[in-house]
């Protein structure tokens, strides 16, 4: 096996070790928080969160990343995961909300960096072209 090949395994089952932590103790903290399953191109984020009551949005996607901070392509990301999500259960995205949760080197899951864009974070409309 190549080192790269090497360093690929290694860097995924961080993540991985990072998003169980993740929801873990946000589930302990009271949040009703589940792990999504890959679904291929049309992923569909890390977690949901359900939201009940339902304060501002019902569903909170999030996206988790251990990697090096890249917020224009996360925010992509996460927003087209949301936009399946919502597609895969007959929902408006609008009822669904997108986040990414990025790791901070050396600090606790609490100390995470959560991202978002302003849009996104007070529900403004799109805008018109």
């Amino acid at each position: 096996m190549t080192d790269i090949a090497a360093r690929n395994r290694r860097n995924k089952r961080a993540g991985a070790r990072w998003e169980s932590e993740l929801r873990d103790e946000l589930r302990g903290a009271g949040l009703d928080i589940e792990r999504l399953r890959l679904t291929g191109t049309e992923d569909e984020g890390d977690h949901v969160v359900r939201r009940e009551p339902v304060r501002h949005r019902r569903y909170l996607i999030i996206e988790t990343k251990n990697a090096k901070f890249e917020p224009g392509t996360f925010m992509k990301e996460a927003l087209r995961e949301r936009d399946n999500f919502a597609a895969h259960r007959g929902l408006d995205p609008r009822d669904v909300e997108a986040v990414v949760v990025v790791r901070r080197r050396g600090a606790s899951w609490r100390d995470a960096y959560v991202l978002s864009s302003v849009a996104e974070f007070f529900d403004l409309p799109a805008e018109s072209p």
